[in-house]
């Protein structure tokens, strides 16, 4: 049984945020909750929250003890990009893309 937490439109690059999520994949819940508070990356903070979720959903809809739960699956994948603007020489605009993600992150029981 695995218990899933989605968070939509997280304004950060997928790129970044998939750094921090392959530290803690295959890690035991609470070790994984460790190394997100000492990673000094701008990812750990919405991903805190979103093991947390994980956690809670685990516990709550599916009665799984939250201390056996191990992060089996966490993946950041493309939101939409919101396209900004910067002005260049010449009258001319410099396209900046603001990226987002989405982020699942999946726990289960370990045997």
């Amino acid at each position: 049984m695995e218990a899933t937490a989605k968070a939509k439109y997280i304004r950060i690059s997928p790129r970044k945020a998939q750094i921090v999520c392959e530290l803690i994949k295959g890690k035991d819940t609470k070790y994984a909750e460790a190394i997100l508070k000492a990673t000094p990356k701008a990812a750990s903070e919405p991903l805190i929250k979103l093991l947390k979720s994980a956690c809670a959903n685990a516990e709550n809809n599916y009665e799984m003890d939250p201390e056996k739960l191990v992060v089996t699956e966490c993946a950041a994948c493309a939101g939409p990009i919101l396209k900004r603007g910067q002005a260049v020489s010449h009258g001319r605009m410099f396209r900046i893309n603001k990226r987002t993600s989405h982020i699942t992150l999946t726990v289960a029981e370990k045997e």
